[in-house]
């Protein structure tokens, strides 16, 4: 203990150089962690429960970070996106992969101590519109014992005993017979775990559930929209909620799922989560009237002991842009005007940092981080965006800024209280928005992926050109840049700020770097073959500190736009842990990960102009959300299919081959004159690009 006061002592002078008169400030929050969550620890996602991805621990600092490598790794079993923080608890790692597949390691010496599979149905994959990814676990340390707890793809709830791995207990969140997933992670606040869950681009109606940590008995649950108002409503929240919707929403299911950020403040006893996109996308199918259709893309304040409404600000009215609000919010007591403010912030997709008070809902401010065109600010007297109408589509494609993946996503940022600043991964981002002629509920999101492809490739040249990302320090009082890093492309991954005045990031350049809290100067930097877009921790093991970060390219933003990266070699997923002195090596690089293979010409197209159509409109209805507009890119861009794939095609399509990749059968949504359909539109779609 003696050797970690001594090097909070060195960092106070360190900080006090930041900000004058920050040394009294940084003892005091060394004292508030004795009383709060074990700095040592990484037990929740956040760390603590304020979300801030802030520790206190400054062995590792801007000072001695040059002496940082590798100390151990852990090879991970597959190719899809590592998007999971993982959590430490008493010299105990524990981490979770996709398909949930959960592993515990000694986290000095990486040796693996269990691990355990869900056995998660494949069938699940076909479900998860942004990768088979897992964000995450929660940790309960209860009377009788740690346990770990799972949020499972399929919807299941499963705790397993912190020590052995074994199963204490499973509850189904969801109806495993409708098409929810869950990807967030799961929190976990005293006794009680919070849970929510994906499936708006699949139709179902979101909701956030709180359940017994000792028994997995279901506590309460919160709908986050209206469901059908002849079944009653279940609350006057819900009820007050319909009034800002239209025609029979509920038939395809509404949206607004909580599938990601959770956040709790213990003194309020308010959870507060962040709600999702509509189902379906285009507002005009699911509400034909219009109106906010609360509480789509919004902040909601919960009562934690009874899950009742206290309180919510809507981020987006009307969303139809798949602008959600489930991205990270952080609390913090910060000074404004002379006031010391209780507040919650977050930096949706929409492009906006909202800063509001905690307690009550208010609005303090708001500006953007990133260049956006759906809006020209906000209007302060009514909390509304200031809204430009060309970006409410028709059926003619329009530019919109940010696209779907938004100006920041589902990677953390992370807040300091000791620089006062917010590190935010931005990118800048546009994308061809179009409603379809007609919709089906529960089929497909509204909009159209293809069709008026002159349209469609100006806006994809022109986001080709233009998009990018960086990681920006923000100061929430300001509402401004205080400094900010670019990368070449955007894809850069979640956000660790420590009080070593130091800020770790992995990068879209396959490397994991740390920069000056301050002032953003990069003070170290190492290749790790993959590019670890999820967020890092620190964590201390009998006196030493350690970083820990997972390493694994894929995810929302390399299903949609994958091409894009071709020109990214990489190495095996890992799991990647740090530490100063550090002298472990990753194996080199395979030959074949640098070769590029050489593309076959498609085969000629045999299909008529009428076919062709009817494949396309399927395509944008069941195929474009993971691969990509009109063809270009996705999880694996078809227009690039080889022979070999081009005659399996249907047994891929239609006999789930390749489910354990995450393309299951789609034999319950499409026909096999469907399959060849979206068949022959394919390679329509490659002879046209072919060339190019």
């Amino acid at each position: 203990m003696g050797r970690r006061f001594r090097n909070h002592s060195g960092v106070m002078g360190m900080i006090a150089q930041i900000r004058p008169g920050l040394a009294v400030g940084f003892l005091l929050l060394v004292a508030a962690c004795s009383q709060g969550p074990d700095p040592r620890n990484w037990a929740s996602t956040g760390r603590s429960w304020d979300e801030q991805h802030f520790s206190p621990l400054g062995l590792i600092n801007a000072d001695t970070v040059d002496e940082l490598g590798l100390t151990w790794f852990a090879d991970l079993n597959t190719d899809r996106g590592q998007e999971a923080t993982p959590l430490v608890v008493d010299g105990v790692l524990y981490n979770t992969e996709p398909w949930n597949i959960t592993t515990a390691y000694n986290a000095a010496t990486g040796e693996q101590l269990w691990r355990y599979d869900p056995q998660v149905p494949l069938r699940f994959g076909r479900l998860a519109c942004c990768d088979i990814v897992t964000r995450g676990l929660g940790f309960h340390a209860g009377e009788s014992g740690g346990k770990v707890i799972i949020g499972a793809l399929d919807g299941r709830l499963i705790a397993l005993d912190a020590a052995s791995g074994e199963e204490v207990w499973s509850m189904q969140t969801t109806d495993p017979a409708d098409r929810y997933t869950i990807t967030g992670a799961p929190r976990v606040y005293g006794d009680r775990i919070l849970i929510g869950n994906g499936g708006a681009e699949m139709g179902v109606r979101g909701y956030v559930s709180a359940y017994d940590a000792n028994s997995g008995e279901l506590l309460w649950r919160w709908y986050t929209v209206p469901g059908n108002p002849a079944d009653g409503f279940e609350n006057a929240a819900m009820e007050a909620a319909a009034e800002t919707w239209s025609g029979t929403w509920w038939q395809s299911g509404g949206g607004g799922t909580v599938w990601d950020a959770i956040s709790y403040d213990p003194e309020l006893d308010l959870v507060y989560i962040g709600t999702g996109n509509g189902s379906p996308w285009a507002r005009k199918f699911r509400s034909p009237e219009g109106g906010d259709n609360l509480y789509l893309a919004s902040i909601v304040a919960l009562d934690g002991a009874t899950g009742e409404y206290r309180w919510h600000y809507q981020t987006t009215p009307g969303e139809e842009w798949d602008y959600t609000a489930t991205q990270q919010m952080v609390l913090a007591d910060i000074e404004i005007d002379g006031v010391t403010r209780q507040v919650i912030m977050q930096a949706p997709k929409n492009g906006f940092f909202y800063v509001l008070d905690r307690a009550t809902g208010e609005l303090i401010s708001a500006e953007t981080i990133a260049p956006i065109n759906w809006a020209s600010g906000i209007d302060m007297e009514t909390g509304r965006p200031i809204e430009n109408p060309e970006a409410r589509y028709g059926t003619i494609p329009v530019m919109v800024s940010p696209g779907a993946g938004g100006a920041h996503n589902w990677n953390p940022m992370a807040y300091s209280p000791a620089t006062g600043l917010v590190y935010v991964p931005v990118t800048e981002t546009y994308m061809a928005y179009a409603a379809a002629e007609s919709y089906q509920p529960g089929r497909g999101l509204g909009t159209a992926f293809a069709g008026h492809d002159d349209i469609r490739r100006e806006i994809a040249d022109y986001a080709d050109a233009n998009s990018k990302g960086w990681l920006s320090a923000w100061d929430p009082v300001t509402q401004s840049e205080r400094w900010r890093v670019p990368y070449a492309q955007k894809g850069s991954g979640g956000v660790l700020a420590t009080a070593g005045n130091l800020v770790f990031q992995g990068t879209i350049g396959t490397t994991f770097a740390a920069y000056r809290a301050d002032n953003g100067e990069k003070v170290w930097e190492m290749p790790v073959q993959n590019v670890p877009i999820a967020a890092p921790i620190t964590y201390m093991v009998d006196d030493e500190q350690y970083i820990a970060v997972n390493a694994g390219w894929g995810g929302g933003l390399a299903h949609v736009e994958r091409s894009a990266y071709s020109n990214l070699h990489l190495g095996p997923p890992r799991l990647l842990v740090f530490k100063l002195g550090g002298s472990a090596q990753l194996p080199p690089m395979p030959e074949e990960s640098f070769v590029v293979p050489e593309l076959s010409p498609p085969p000629a197209p045999e299909a008529d102009d009428e076919t062709v159509a009817r494949g396309e409109a399927l395509y944008g209805e069941n195929c474009a959300i993971c691969h990509g507009n009109a063809a270009r890119g996705g999880v694996k861009d078809l227009r690039h299919m080889s022979p070999a794939t081009h005659a399996a095609f249907a047994e891929i399509v239609l006999g789930g081959s390749r489910a354990a990749n995450g393309m299951a059968s789609f034999a319950d949504v499409l026909t096999d004159e469907e399959s060849q359909d979206i068949h022959h539109y394919l390679i329509a779609r490659a002879n046209e690009d072919w060339g190019d």
